[in-house]
């Protein structure tokens, strides 16, 4: 499969390729403006107190400031990125609920008056009672972070699948088990940061490292109280996302009031310690996980309880707990099922949107418990999940269509792979394998407004193509994967394409990256602009040629007649063509993309599709354990992935991979250390995460179903595989070691210390 394609299956290097080797691209800190300021924020240093009065009366003096807004000063609007859920003001006005917390913001000459600026505002707080444990915050008497709500549980989700009891009541082997996944930072090399400008029209330009462009103006308009025609957003170069750069931050807002209070251009740039404490984070989550099989390994039943950390705010609430429950109903047939989440209040950074968006947390839980089932009834962990594996076109017992499913495939390649038959559970002791499995969708399609646009311009002077896409390309390749597209339409090469992306006020509209809705969304898109344009070429070449349109081939700079590759004319005459027939000129091709939804938002009350196609996914791990010290050791992850049809390979590729990484050291290092709400680790010193010299072997097996829906067949390829990586890894572990990870990360000491209580149970027995 892809022979027959010139430009999509190829291996090609991304567009941005040489700009970045060459550091030519340009990010947030690159922008500089003529008379720009530097703003700064004030943050909070206690973790729950109310606001009694705010001084910035030292601060207005100093010389070189320039501007100074606080909570008391802006418009009473919350703002957030799911419906239903605001509850964060642009900055703190009448209490703060975590240690980092916004206050206040300052805009100054330089860097250093801005900082000696901070430090002469005078904060009176009332200090209260703070919580940050969930399952504390949930108990009678708990202090409460947002009065309002009379309750720490900010969002909740109940879903019941068949017949919960009834397949418990069948099941030969059951049990139940607490596990507990960490926080853990998306660490993007590139801190978050926003320049605003206000002109003499009354108009924000905001440039921002964002993931969502026309979410971040939507929320900037309504926390600025402004019409949303009074905001542009352009999003620049990117240097990582992973769900960390979706929400509005006090950045945003603070560069664009400021902007607007002092005349003047406005940056700000958040250091280390801020991206840590005062974006987003992935949500800490304690899980209960209780399954029930039957003697040949049927799944009968399962029951899952979680109480996701939210920190102080929503942020992604609704969206996370949801997505959790209905990702317990895959990538296995569960047809009788109860999910119970809860989104808690804490007084502790807020949880958000990272790569996997709470199904990591989850199918950690759920993949260790297959696993120990499986040990018990004597039954091989493979043999388990292919007999329990969904498959396209199955009746599906939350409505779910699934039209193409690799998941069988991705399992039986990835342990044949491994070598599983011939090396499970005969290593020595310290050299172990483990295998998990999961899914992902691609894109959501529970609002009408998730969709996405394009617009393909054709120069008539030398055939050079624009596309314009509100799709914001955050390192992932984007861009490169939308010009592939609208290149093999048209028939030309990727030297011919030029990609105008991720500006509100010139592109069209896009919800932005997130749930890895791209390729869906904005690669469908882009196909049918490209096509729009292609047809208005067809019309006029195939009257030239005398015959019909359906017959031409655009292929390799050509417009030919299929099965008569010598009956044409070159890309660059068949423009000429259109532009002599008296068309009009430039060639424009539109095209808009989304898939059918129901509006208002109804995931967390009703069953049903909510995904255009699932990306199914297997990963197998191989690690080396340390018996003396505790120190595990990645050595390999096989990672087979049913992405539909790789657009591009390489890009498939660096995506499996960069998911391996950062699944591999949450595993076995990441993780947010805590004192009283505050984070000890706001660096990459102390913030341990994989390195180049731990990073395993890995083996990229790509399964093609090619998606009837997807552009070129293509799927979600690199976000879910993060999702079993966390499991396969602990699974390995105690497949070397007969030690069961429950909580995250896999330290030496739990090792150590479960090896100890092993020969403790040892020596009892004898």
């Amino acid at each position: 499969m892809g022979n027959e394609y010139s430009v999509v299956g190829k291996r090609l290097p991304r567009i941005d390729a040489h700009g970045k080797a060459l550091g030519q691209m340009q990010y947030i800190e690159d922008i500089v403006l003529p008379r720009m300021l530097c703003g700064k924020i004030l943050r909070s240093p206690l973790p729950h107190a109310k606001i009694l009065n705010i001084d910035t009366s030292k601060a207005e003096r100093l010389p070189g400031v320039k501007g100074i807004v606080t909570g008391k000063g802006i418009p009473r609007k919350t703002y957030g990125i799911v419906p239903k859920a605001h509850d964060e003001y642009a900055l703190a006005i009448d209490k703060v609920r975590y240690i980092g917390d916004d206050v206040a913001a300052v805009a100054a000459v330089d860097e250093d008056t801005a900082e000696e600026a901070l430090s002469l505002i005078k904060v009176d707080y009332e200090p209260l009672p703070a919580v940050f444990d969930p399952e504390e915050a949930i108990k009678p008497g708990a202090p409460l972070i947002h009065e309002e709500y009379g309750s720490n549980i900010s969002a909740k989700i109940l879903k019941n699948f068949g017949d919960i009891d009834k397949g418990f009541a069948e099941a030969d082997y059951v049990r139940e088990d607490r596990f507990y996944h960490q926080a853990v930072n998306h660490a993007p090399l590139e801190p978050h940061g926003a320049i605003a400008l206000y002109d003499a029209r009354g108009k924000f330009t905001v440039w921002s490292s964002t993931q969502i462009p026309f979410f971040m103006r939507r929320n900037l308009a309504k926390t600025l109280d402004v019409p949303e025609s009074d905001v542009r957003v352009i999003k620049p170069t990117v240097g990582g996302g992973f769900g960390q750069k979706l929400d509005l931050f006090a950045k945003d807002f603070g560069a664009a009031w400021l902007a607007r209070q002092t005349g003047r251009p406005v940056k700000i740039i958040y250091n280390r310690e801020e991206v840590f404490t005062c974006t987003r984070q992935r949500h800490p989550m304690v899980i209960y996980v209780k399954t029930g099989i039957k003697k040949d390994g049927t799944i009968v039943a399962q029951h899952c309880r979680i109480y996701a950390d939210g920190g102080a705010y929503n942020s992604t609430a609704p969206l996370i707990i949801t997505l959790s429950a209905y990702f317990m109903m895959i990538p296995y047939m569960i047809r009788n099922l109860r999910f119970e989440g809860h989104h808690v209040y804490t007084n502790k950074p807020v949880g958000g949107a990272m790569r996997g968006h709470g199904i990591p947390q989850v199918r950690f839980g759920c993949e260790s418990s297959l696993d120990m089932l499986a040990e018990e009834a004597g039954i091989d962990p493979v043999a388990l999940r292919l007999k329990n594996a969904l498959r396209a076109n199955e009746p599906h017992p939350a409505q779910y269509k699934i039209y193409t499913c690799g998941l069988s495939e991705a399992i039986e390649k990835t342990a044949e792979s491994m070598q599983w038959k011939d090396r499970y559970g005969k290593l020595p002791k310290g050299h172990g394998i483990g295998i998990a499995a999961s899914a992902y969708p691609s894109g959501l399609n529970n609002m009408s407004h998730i969709g996405a646009g394009a617009i393909v311009k054709i120069q008539q002077d030398d055939g050079s193509v624009t596309l314009l896409s509100g799709a914001a390309d955050i390192g992932q390749g984007a861009e490169s994967m939308l010009a592939q597209i609208a290149a093999e339409v048209l028939g030309v090469t990727l030297q011919e394409m030029r990609v105008l992306a991720a500006d509100t006020e010139l592109t069209p509209l896009d919800s932005g990256t997130f749930g890895s809705g791209v390729t869906f969304r904005a690669g469908n898109a882009a196909r049918l602009a490209a096509l729009d344009a292609r047809k208005q070429i067809a019309d006029v070449v195939a009257d030239k040629l005398e015959v019909s349109p359906d017959d031409l081939v655009f292929r390799d700079k050509r417009v030919f007649v299929q099965g008569s590759s010598d009956k044409g004319m070159s890309w660059n005459e068949a423009i000429k063509a259109v532009q002599y027939a008296d068309k009009p000129m430039p060639i424009v091709g539109r095209g808009f993309y989304h898939v059918d939804a129901v509006e208002p938002t109804t995931l967390l009350t009703q069953e049903g599709n909510f995904s255009p196609a699932y990306s199914f996914m297997a990963q197998g791990a191989e690690v080396k354990v340390d018996l003396e010290t505790g120190q595990v050791k990645v050595l390999k992850v096989t990672a087979g992935h049913d992405c539909g049809f790789a657009l591009n390979p390489i890009s498939v590729e660096g995506q499996l991979e960069g998911s391996v990484a950062g699944g591999a050291g949450q595993a076995i290092y990441e993780d947010i250390d805590w004192d009283e709400g505050r984070i000890r680790n706001t660096n990459f010193l102390d913030y341990k995460m994989l390195t180049s010299l731990e990073m395993p072997d890995v083996e990229n097996i790509e399964v093609i179903t090619n998606d009837p829906y997807g552009p070129f067949g293509a799927k979600e390829a690199g976000e879910g595989t993060i999702i079993p990586t966390a499991a396969c890894i602990t699974n390995a572990v105690y497949n070397a070691t007969g030690v069961r990870i429950k909580e995250l990360p896999i330290t030496p000491e739990k090792i150590l210390k479960g090896l100890e209580e092993l020969k403790a149970k040892a020596a009892a027995k004898a």
